[in-house]
């Protein structure tokens, strides 16, 4: 029997799971069919075979090549991703109802999809800056990833102008992480033992990307928005799009385009594009931050010496008030342990520092997190600020009456 013969066999009966060539000498012949767990699989020292496996549509996909409605800059790629037909994403969203959108963000919109698998599937719209290449990065860089504080991302379609992510659905809206953190009433659902745990998850995460993975990951997005969260508040990371692999032993990179989000950029790459592999650690500094204080890098401000969260953080820590940072609904729960909150401030502080070679990589981050060892003093933080209030500035009419420890710089506007 050939090959062929014996897919037309497997079709006839549904309970066929897998299939093969019984013997593969002489160009393959015979049938083998599987039809309950797949046993009796052998690794052939020499040379294999192709096995032949029915899976869900949802989880398969096809591989064929991008012949839809690009422009002609991008027909020019010739390049092949896994993709499932549109109709099938279509019936499970319901046609994208309003009811099971699930959040929208800068780049598109996520809705939640049924039949007989739940999933997230992210939407890019039409005018969104994430376009081809990144949508073909987050692909082909994120397929080859697995961890479980990584989110999985099960499938991609590319049909009729329509650019979609299908991932692993989150029961917590797919939101994650931006939907507690930063609300006053579902912030106090998330007590320390959840957020220490949050923090632990990104970097065992982040350390995958960094040193475990067959390929260095620099995720260049690291942000509240995209740490989503499973049933069990687990973190995971998500959004690849921006994501850039180094090769072998490569440590630096320079960038041709900053792209990020202000707020969580590192200095030297928000400026000048420069990044080592753990100039992105300043991103998960900020994360922590973020998380123990239950507050935004990018909104907060000090009226008081017109200092951004980094600055207040680091203000409070050298005059030994580093309690004053900590949301008040964390220290006040049972669950606190005040030398842990103190520790997280202290290693996000690390990873913040001006200079990237000041800061720790992220294996020696876990290290922090994980050990009662004494850690180093933190330094002055990135893009740290420090301005007499205007009123002040104004009334003295002279430029001395400005701060000693003014620094001034441009702020770069990123995507």
């Amino acid at each position: 029997m050939s090959l062929k013969e014996c897919e037309e066999l497997r079709l006839k009966n549904c309970l066929c799971k897998a299939y093969a060539n019984l013997d593969i000498r002489n160009g393959g012949n015979g049938c083998l069919l599987w039809f309950a767990d797949l046993v009796d699989l052998v690794v052939l020292q020499m040379g294999g075979q192709d096995l032949y496996i029915r899976v869900a549509a949802l989880v398969l996909g096809m591989n064929i090549r991008c012949q839809n409605d690009y422009n002609n800059e991008d027909k020019k790629e010739d390049m092949e991703l896994p993709i499932f037909d549109l109709t099938i994403i279509s019936n499970a969203t319901d046609n994208f109802a309003s009811n099971n959108k699930l959040g929208e963000g800068r780049f598109g919109s996520v809705y939640k999809g049924g039949g007989g698998q739940e999933i997230a599937v992210k939407r890019l719209s039409k005018n969104s800056e994430q376009g081809l290449n990144e949508f073909r990065n987050e692909v082909i860089i994120i397929s080859k990833l697995q961890h479980h504080n990584l989110v999985k991302l099960l499938d991609c379609c590319i049909q009729k102008n329509e650019k979609l992510l299908i991932y692993e659905y989150m029961h917590n809206k797919s939101l994650g992480l931006i939907y507690f953190l930063f609300d006053q009433t579902k912030s106090k659902l998330l007590d320390w033992c959840m957020c220490h745990n949050i923090i632990g998850g990104i970097v065992r995460g982040l350390l995958y990307l960094h040193e475990d993975s067959r390929l260095r990951i620099i995720h260049r997005d690291l942000k509240v928005s995209n740490i989503l969260l499973n049933n069990n508040m687990n973190p995971k990371i998500s959004d690849f799009g921006l994501a850039i692999a180094f090769g072998g032993d490569q440590i630096k990179a320079n960038a041709n385009r900053i792209v990020g989000t202000y707020g969580y950029m590192p200095p030297e790459y928000a400026k000048y594009g420069h990044f080592l592999v753990k100039t992105y650690v300043f991103s998960f500094g900020v994360l922590v931050l973020e998380i123990v204080s239950g507050k935004k890098n990018k909104e907060f401000c000090n009226f008081g010496q017109c200092l951004n969260l980094l600055g207040y953080a680091w203000r409070l820590w050298i005059e030994d008030r580093p309690t004053e940072l900590i949301d008040e609904f964390l220290i006040s729960g049972d669950s606190c342990i005040l030398s842990e909150v103190l520790r997280c401030i202290h290693v996000g502080l690390l990873c913040v520092q001006q200079r990237p070679e000041d800061r720790p990589n992220i294996s020696s981050v876990v290290l922090m997190l994980s050990s009662g060892n004494s850690l180093p003093n933190p330094g002055q933080p990135g893009f740290y600020t420090e301005k007499a209030p205007l009123a002040e500035h104004y009334s003295s009419r002279k430029l001395e009456a400005s701060s000693t420890n003014e620094i001034t710089f441009t702020l770069l506007e990123a995507r």
